[in-house]
Order: structure tokens, then C-alpha cells, then sequence
């Protein structure tokens, strides 16, 4: 597992900028992670992967023609699938909205977008974020990943 999954957005945002590290490699080494260990922690609803690395080419051919949207350009995050993201299904944690893709970002997703960040999935959360666990009986509850393997959730809303 690389160990880029273990740098912070900080980190990784200065790494892309120094060139040490491509947007491509950052997202592929976190897509790795993901498929790793997702079907136990459950904590996306929705990955993106073929978006993301598409993404993550772009954000790539950007800086190195010197066009920096900003200080975390090309690092991956997820946003809470509460938050409506342009093509991709945006469930609100429930099944409902199973098959809802919405046609345009919510605010928030395009101010990150257009500083260059990139949508690596739609993460799990409690059911309409009406909650404070974070079960969820739809998607399956987000698994604490540092509990050692006890059946413990992440907790909170935007688990």
C-alpha cells in the first residue's frame, strides 16, 4: 500500500505543486486503498474511480503547463453523499434516492472543484444525516477503521 494514503491534503497539495507526485498517483494509491478495504469499512456509498483518474489526468496536464487552481490542485476527497456532485448519484444515505444523479455541484462541491480538488467518492453516512451513529441498513454502517476489528461505527452524521 503506498504511503501516500497517509499524507494529509496539506501535504500531498504541497508534494502535486513540487511536482514529486503526480494527481494521478495520489488518486490511483487512494482508489487502491479504497478497493483494499471498502467492503469491510463501507465507508463510501458511491466510488468514482474512472471520474477521478480522468480528473486527476487534467489536473496533471494543468500544472504542468503551470496553471495551479490552488494550493490543494489534483488531491483527492470525498465529499458526504449529502452533497449533490454533477453525474454522480447522490443518495443522501438513503434508498429513495437510489438512482438520483443530479445535473449540476452543490456550492461547495464546485468551490472545491474549482480549486482543483478531486471527487474521489460519495461517502457513507447516517440516512439523511438524521442521526448520530451512522448506521446506515441501506449501504451498510461505516466501520470504524482503528477499532482493531470490533464491530464499533464510525459515528456521526457524515460517518
Amino acid at each position: 500500500m503506498s504511503e501516500l494514503v497517509w499524507r494529509s491534503m496539506a501535504e500531498l497539495g504541497r508534494m502535486v505543486a513540487k511536482k514529486e507526485v503526480s494527481p494521478v498517483e495520489v488518486v490511483q494509491a487512494h482508489l487502491a486503498r479504497v478497493t483494499a478495504l471498502d467492503g469491510k469499512l463501507k465507508a463510501f456509498i458511491t466510488v468514482c474511480d474512472e471520474q477521478a483518474l480522468a480528473v486527476a489526468r487534467t489536473a496533471e496536464a494543468e500544472l504542468m503547463a503551470g496553471r495551479a487552481a490552488g494550493p490543494l490542485h489534483g488531491v483527492p476527497y470525498g465529499p458526504k453523499d449529502l452533497y449533490n456532485t454533477k453525474g454522480v448519484r447522490t443518495t443522501g444515505g438513503s434508498r429513495i434516492l437510489a438512482d438520483a444523479v443530479p445535473s449540476e455541484d452543490s456550492t461547495v462541491v464546485a468551490r472545491l472543484a474549482a480549486a482543483g480538488l478531486i471527487v474521489l467518492g460519495k461517502l457513507n453516512m447516517h440516512e439523511f444525516a438524521y442521526g448520530p451513529e451512522g448506521l446506515n441498513a441501506h449501504y451498510g454502517d461505516a466501520m470504524n477503521p482503528w477499532d482493531g476489528g470490533a464491530h464499533r461505527v464510525a459515528g456521526g452524521s457524515s460517518s
